[in-house]
Parts: structure tokens; sequence; C-alpha cells
């Protein structure tokens, strides 16, 4: 178990190594990873259910077996903080995505994959970079939990009400569905197994090797993505990485803006500024792949797996950069 544990805080510290690596061998393997997107079933309201969606119902367990009544006590022992939180992801990045594929022009497909990375809750490794840079790691999962709780409503609204102003029609249940199915379920179950088996030693040895898990897991996400659709990262041209690049920087920045302008301390502005800019990229790319919404639509998930590698990477960087000025300071 201590060997477990071991690779899993290093799977934890290098995140972006792991995911990167995985990357660049599934763009010249695709094959390797191609089990990834194996379909399962088709669910009730039309989405695929593939490999892909039980992943992320893994990674987002690992996420639930780490919550505890007192993170919820967290929550409205501080409903300011998470209130102000939960405004800003929700403000922030979607109309950041909108703004973007208006300036640069983009396609509507890829425009809808943009708006849709934007209008997600926040990243499940963003509480670790949190922890990483010296953030208020309470404040981290407080915020997390609220955006994941809140996106069945909010993601297929917001995605619904910006795309409008694109030539696709998108309506909110197929997407509320599929987040309810691989986000809110699994979550759920993790927080009930917590709470039951909590206090247990065993139990508590086993949460220290999720981490790892979930780090394993998005890097499976983001190579089941680059193995479908990694062929047409060049050929979409530069300008979808100029996009990613713009969204996830200027929402990193807007989010510390917030947090300066509402009297946070460094390390909340730290938190929500990580919470804000790094997006769930992977329920984003699962939504583009299976969601029956985006069938007509393939081009949007190229945006979503850029965004998925991109935002692992920064978060890692953003958060060494943190932990860089305290260094200094110290």
């Amino acid at each position: 178990m201590k060997t477990l544990q071991k690779f899993s805080k290093f799977l934890s510290n290098d995140t972006s190594v792991v995911v990167i690596a995985i990357a660049v061998v599934t763009f010249f393997i695709p094959q390797l990873m191609g089990w990834v997107n194996y379909q399962l079933f088709w669910d009730p309201v039309g989405n695929k259910f593939t490999s892909q969606s039980i992943i992320l119902g893994i990674i987002m367990f690992s996420m639930g077996l780490t919550l505890t009544t007192q993170d919820f006590k967290i929550l409205a022992q501080r409903p300011f903080d998470i209130c102000i939180g939960a405004i800003a992801q929700y403000l922030i990045m979607p109309f950041l995505a909108f703004t973007l594929t208006r300036l640069l022009h983009l396609p509507d497909a890829i425009a809808l994959g943009l708006i849709l990375v934007g209008c997600c809750p926040g990243g499940v490794s963003s509480n670790v970079m949190s922890y990483l840079c010296g953030g208020d790691v309470a404040f981290s999962v407080g915020m997390t939990t609220v955006s994941t709780l809140l996106s069945p409503i909010m993601t297929p609204t917001m995605v619904a009400l910006l795309a409008s102003g694109t030539k696709i029609s998108i309506k909110g249940l197929p997407m509320f569905v599929s987040i309810i199915e691989t986000v809110i379920v699994p979550i759920a179950i993790g927080f009930v197994i917590n709470y039951i088996f909590g206090e247990k030693k065993q139990f508590k040895e086993i949460q220290q090797v999720m981490p790892g898990v979930a780090v394993i897991g998005l890097a499976c996400v983001v190579g089941g993505v680059i193995s479908s659709q990694g062929a047409n990262f060049f050929t979409s041209g530069i300008v979808i990485f100029i996009a990613v690049l713009l969204h996830n920087s200027l929402g990193y920045l807007l989010g510390y803006c917030a947090g300066k302008l509402t009297g946070m301390n460094t390390a909340k502005k730290r938190t929500i500024s990580i919470e804000v800019g790094m997006q769930n990229a992977g329920l984003a790319t699962n939504l583009a792949t299976t969601s029956s919404q985006f069938a007509a639509t393939p081009e949007s998930a190229v945006i979503c797996a850029v965004s998925c590698v991109w935002h692992s990477i920064s978060g890692t960087l953003l958060a060494g950069f943190f932990a860089g000025l305290d260094k200094k300071k110290d």
C-alpha cells in the first residue's frame, strides 16, 4: 500500500508530465488508446455510453471518496467565498469563450466546442494544483463541489444560451442526463462510501491512492481523444491553439482579479484563479464525443481535446509559478 501511495503522490505532483507523455505516445500510436472510445450502449436520451464515460465516472468517484460532511460544513460557513467562486466560474469562462469565438471568427462547430469547455465546471485536478501552490484547499474543494453540483443545470443552460449565436441548435436534456450519469452519481456514491467507512484506517490509506487514480484516468481521457481526434489537431489550424491558450490564460487572470476585487487573501486569490481558469475539459470532451447533441459536429471534440491537454499542463505551470514566488520570499 505504501508503494501505491508513493506512486500516487508522484502522479499528482507530475500530472502534466504524465498527461503529455500519454498524449505524445498516443499521437504516434493511436491504436494504443483506442479502447477508450469503445461504445458500450446508448442511454435513454440517445447519448453514447463509452469506456471514456466510465473512466470519467471513476475520476469523479475518486473525488467523491475525498468529500466529507466537514466539506459541506465549510460551504455553509463560507457562503460568500463560494458564491463569488460559483458566479465567477459560470460567468467568466462561458462569456470569455463566446467573446473569443467572435473575435477569432471560429467556425460554428469549433466555436461550440470552446463554449462547451467554458460552460463546464472546474477541473478535477484543480484541488491538487491549489495544494501545490499554497492555495486554500478547503475553498478549492468547495468551489469544485459547488460548480460540479450546479453543472447539470448550468452547463446545458449556458451552452444553449451562448450557442444560439451559431447555426447549431442545442437542447439541454441530453447534456443534463450525461452529467448526471458521469459526474453526479459517481460523486454521490463516493461520498456515501466515505461517510460509512471514512474513519477506518484501511480506508484512509486507500484514499491516499485515489489522486493517482484520478491522474491516470485524466491521462486515459486525453489519450482516448487524441486516438480519435489527434489527426485533426494540426489540420484544424493554429487558431484552435490560440483560442485555447487565450481562453485558459485569461481565465486564470480574470479569476485572480475576481478574488482581488472581492478582498480575498493571497491563498484564496490563487485558488479562485486556478478554479476558474482550469476547466473540466475531460467532461467537455466526453460530452462532445458521446452526447447526441454533438453528433452532427464532431469537430467540436477537437478543441475540447486540445483544452483537455493544455489545461493540465498550464495548471501545473501556474502552480509552480505561485510556489516559486513563495520560495523567493522565504
